[in-house]
This record gives structure tokens, C-alpha cells and sequence, in this order.
């Protein structure tokens, strides 16, 4: 083993933490994740910086909160000179590289302010949120342009699926009886087969890239973090056969929800029961017909990584490689009136976390079930120490994560932040809420869940009484609730006062801004006698080089 491992960082896009058996689940099973939190730590509390893809992801390659890199939303640029894994990577001679989804927009006006050639080395980089690409897949709508940054859509067509969009006509897309294509963004259509055999399926895709990128990064010396992020099981929810009809009604749980949710006198609530997607996975019948295929992806998705996983241990990489296994955020599916993410009850910004780490060390954390309180932002620190680099508290944000895997003490938090911007929605519409007050900001401390949203009252849920978050108590004024409120509000504000852009702030210039009277910056002392009392040397050496004495 290594003593500079590599690391598979796999990412699926809007899993639910409680849709695999290993978390519970009890009619989906999925016994190849499970089998990796035998053999590693699983957390039941990790949270996401944000229920939204783009805003979680830029928080989690640069190891920083929404508030501090400023990507608020899905194409939002995360800005130039924001650091990222792979710039830490780097400086340790390590490497990041991705193979499937970052949902990075590149700062195309900085880029050109600053005078960088987006096509050089450092635009590129810049463009790829500073990841080495050996494939990009962000998906596609359905009257996207045909994809330029992957080569899915080319490969589709060199195995004879062709078409002006094959992303959308085959991967997305089904066939009913009379041959007619049906598009999977109409959710009437998502219990169709896939119009393309499960082995050219983008999961499937994606997981044969991941090995052909581990083959080849055997020829280099670096070390590695691969980020193998798979685009399912988020929308559009179609899954290609046998996996479309293994699960019917039969496997739906009934949906977390309740009456007093549904009359809320909460003004932005009441606007989030009543956009489109909410009030469509409301009905019986949606979730009827979306949740088997969610089901049959999610199960697509733990048969593929069998296949990966038992490839890496016939070539001997999973003594070399710490996998971790997690996502960016969740999905409503229904529960509490809602739908797709964009809040905060648990099944859309708590995720799984299933970290293994081959080193001796984690032999006495196999199989550990962590109840710690922590953050995606957790993993770009965790990942740099696996490669050897030094801790950077000045820019990144999250914590290390190896004490909990080594089973050593080291790791603490007390609170678990994750941010919304929401201005763009049809719930700022519907409100009238301007850009600059269409925002929230979630703080748990492992029971008490407080939410702060502008212009309205606040949110608050007691996990420890109501874990399926039924209960909102923003307005009880029994004291108890009253007193908790006033120490999460306070809590919220103390972290949105602490330093969060000072990502120029290395050690060396902390370090010098400590010795300012020694390089000659003189406020305060009265006189040589005290400049040389404080500092213990003489005022004459203050003279720079080449300065007349008094004596010439």
C-alpha cells in the first residue's frame, strides 16, 4: 500500500441517502455499495453546502460554502482564481481528473478581463474547475445543441444509434408498442424501457471510461483523484431494460408527508407547494410511475460498480485506492408535497457517505456507521492529506475527515451549513421577492434544524421528536422553541461573520503580518530605548543596506 494512495471519488447525481439497503431501504437492494461500507466508514449525517446540483458540486471540488465561491446557482460561474481540488492536487505533484458530470460554467468574462486564452492550459483548467478531463458529460435538454464536451453522443452513433440528437433519442427516450419515440421528460413516459441496450447506457458508459482512465493512469507515476460522476439517477427518469420494470407499486413507500403541511401559513412554502414540479409529484399517480424507474436506475447504478469494483480487484487497484462513494444531493419524490430537491428536509440535502480506505490505519473503522455531523466540503481536505498535502485552513473550508476513518480523535463539528439561492424560480415570481432577498440558509446541529429565510419567519424542525421533519415549530412561541431559534439565528450569524474569501491568505503572509516592526513598519514606540526593549534588537539594524552611518 501506497503511503500516497490514489482515490475513486464517485458521485451520483440526485440519489437519495435513503433509497439503498444499506441505509435502510427495504425492497432496493444494493449489495455492491453495501459491500464498500462493510469495508469502510458509512455516515448517516452528511450534508450538501446546497439542494441544487451546481451550487453543491462548485462546494464540493473547491472544499468551500455557497457564500464564499459565490456559485449560487446551476450556471453560475464559479469565478477566476478560485481554488480547487485539483489546484491543491497539483502542488503536491497529485493530479484530479474527471470522467462524467461537474456542472461547472467557466468565468468566460473573467477569463477574458484577466487576458487568459481559454484554450491554454490555464483556461482549460480554469473552464473544467480545474480538473484534468478525460470526459465531460453534463447532459443534455431536449433542444440542446449536440453535446461538444463528451463523446457519448459519437459513440451512440458508432454503434449504430444515430440521430440528430442520440442523447435524447435513445438514452432518454423510449418505445411504446406501436414504435412510436416517447421522450422521458414527460413523466408519463418514464416506466419505458430506454431506447438503447443497458450496456450503451450512459451509466454503463461512464463506468467502462472510469476503467479505461485507471488502465491508462498506470503508465503515470502521479497519483490520482478520479471523480467518476455519473449523471443518473437524476431526471430525465427512464432506465434502459431489464431495470424498467423490476420494481412496480408493490415497492413505493408511502410518502412522508401530512395534511399540516399541505395548509401552511408559511407564504414561502406555500409557494413551493404550488410550482409545477411540486404539485405534479403530489400526485399518487406521478410517483407511481417515476419512483420504480428512480428505483430501477439507482439498482443500474450499484450492478455497475459491481462490475468497476471487481475489475479493480482483479488488477490489484483496490490495494491502492481509497474509494469514496456519496452524492450531491436528493430527491422529494413526492414527500412533503414536494418535488425534485431544492430545500431542506433531509431526503433533499442529506446524502449518503461511504468512504473506504485500503491503509492499515482504517482497519479498526471497517464496517463503522458514523453518526458525525459532516459536510460534502469535508472531502477536498480528506483528499488532499490521502495524497500528502499539507492542511490549508486559510482557504479551504471543510475538515479532514481521517481521524474518523483511522478511528483517532481529531474531528468535531458542531453545525452542518447548506445555502439556496432561489430568485430564479417561480416561488421569487409568484412572492414578488427581489434577487437580493430570494435566498435561504440552512443550520443543524444534529437535532434541531433551523432555516433562515429572508423576509419571512424562519423554519425550525426537531429531529429528535419529528425525524420525518412533519412538524414545522418556526412559530411556536412555546420558550423552549423561542430559546432555540435565538441560538441557531446566532449561530448563522456568527458563521456568516468569520473570514470566507481570504483564499490569499497562505501561511507565509499570515506569518509576516506578525512581524511587522521587524521589516520596518515603526507605529507606536516612543523611542529607540522601547523599540529595543519590544523586539530585543538594536534600532541601528533597521538601517537598510548601504545607508551612511553616522560616522562617514
Amino acid at each position: 500500500m501506497s503511503d500516497r494512495p490514489n482515490v475513486l471519488w464517485i458521485m451520483a447525481d440526485q440519489l437519495r441517502f435513503d433509497y439503498l439497503s444499506c441505509y435502510g431501504h427495504p425492497h432496493l437492494h444494493t449489495p455492491h455499495i453495501d459491500a464498500l461500507a462493510q469495508r469502510g466508514v458509512r455516515f448517516t449525517n452528511a450534508y450538501v453546502q446546497s439542494p441544487v446540483c451546481g451550487p453543491s458540486r462548485m462546494s464540493a471540488y473547491t472544499g468551500r460554502y455557497v457564500r464564499s465561491h459565490g456559485s449560487t446557482w446551476n450556471g453560475m460561474p464559479l469565478r477566476v482564481g478560485e481554488p480547487t481540488l485539483g489546484d491543491h492536487l497539483r502542488e503536491v505533484g497529485s493530479r484530479a481528473v474527471l470522467v462524467g458530470k461537474t456542472h461547472m460554467k467557466a468565468d468566460a468574462e473573467g477569463m477574458a478581463w484577466l487576458g487568459i486564452d481559454p484554450n491554454s492550459e490555464i483556461g482549460v483548467r480554469r473552464a473544467e474547475c480545474g480538473f484534468d478531463i478525460f470526459e465531460r458529460d453534463d447532459g443534455l435538454h431536449p433542444d440542446s445543441a449536440r453535446q461538444t464536451w463528451s463523446a457519448y453522443d459519437d459513440y451512440l452513433v458508432a454503434h449504430g444509434y444515430s440521430s440528430d440528437n442520440p442523447w435524447e433519442d435513445f438514452a432518454n427516450s423510449g418505445v411504446d408498442p406501436d414504435g412510436e419515440l416517447l421522450s422521458a421528460w414527460l413523466l408519463k413516459n418514464s416506466r419505458l424501457a430506454a431506447n438503447v441496450p443497458e450496456e450503451h447506457s450512459e451509466t454503463a458508459y461512464m463506468t467502462n471510461r472510469a476503467m479505461d482512465f485507471m488502465q491508462a493512469a498506470q503508465n503515470d507515476d502521479r497519483p490520482w483523484v478520479c471523480h467518476l460522476s455519473y449523471i443518473k439517477p437524476h431526471w430525465p427518469y427512464i432506465v434502459p431494460a431489464p431495470y424498467h420494470d423490476m420494481y412496480d407499486a408493490r415497492h413505493i413507500l408511502d410518502p412522508i408527508r401530512s395534511d399540516a403541511e399541505r395548509t401552511t401559513d408559511h407564504p414561502l412554502m406555500q409557494a413551493y407547494l404550488n410550482a409545477r414540479v411540486c404539485r405534479s409529484f403530489s400526485r399518487d399517480h406521478v410517483r407511481e410511475h417515476v419512483i420504480p424507474a428512480y428505483m430501477g436506475l439507482i439498482k443500474q447504478l450499484d450492478d455497475n460498480l459491481g462490475r468497476l469494483f471487481k475489475w479493480m480487484d482483479d488488477t490489484g487497484l483496490s490495494k491502492t485506492t481509497i474509494i469514496a462513494f456519496t452524492s450531491d444531493h436528493g430527491d422529494y419524490m413526492g414527500d412533503h408535497w414536494m418535488g425534485d430537491k431544492d430545500f431542506y428536509h433531509d431526503v433533499a440535502v442529506k446524502v449518503p457517505l461511504i468512504i473506504h480506505d485500503p491503509r492499515p490505519e482504517a482497519d479498526a473503522t471497517r464496517g463503522l456507521v458514523s453518526d458525525a455531523l459532516v459536510e460534502m466540503i469535508d472531502l477536498t481536505p480528506t483528499f488532499l492529506a490521502a495524497v500528502g498535502g499539507t492542511p490549508k485552513p486559510h482557504v479551504l473550508e471543510g475538515r479532514d475527515l481521517t481521524p474518523i476513518l483511522h478511528g483517532t480523535d481529531g474531528f468535531s463539528r458542531r453545525y452542518a451549513i447548506s445555502e439556496h439561492d432561489y430568485h430564479w424560480s417561480e416561488m421569487a415570481q409568484a412572492l414578488g421577492v427581489p434577487q437580493e432577498h430570494a435566498h435561504t440558509k440552512m443550520i443543524f446541529d444534529g437535532r434541531w434544524k433551523y432555516i433562515r429565510c429572508e423576509t419571512f419567519r424562519p423554519i425550525l424542525f426537531d429531529l429528535q421528536s419529528d425525524p420525518q421533519e412533519l412538524t414545522d415549530l418556526g412559530a411556536s412561541d412555546l420558550p423552549e422553541h423561542q430559546q432555540v431559534r435565538a441560538r441557531m439565528e446566532a449561530a448563522l450569524l456568527d458563521w456568516a461573520t468569520r473570514h470566507h474569501t481570504r483564499i490569499t491568505a497562505t501561511p507565509q503572509v499570515l506569518e509576516g503580518q506578525k512581524i511587522a516592526a521587524e521589516v520596518g513598519i515603526l507605529i507606536g514606540f516612543w523611542d529607540e530605548a522601547e523599540y529595543e526593549a519590544t523586539t530585543g534588537k538594536p534600532f541601528d539594524s533597521l538601517k537598510p543596506v548601504g545607508h551612511p552611518t553616522d560616522e562617514a
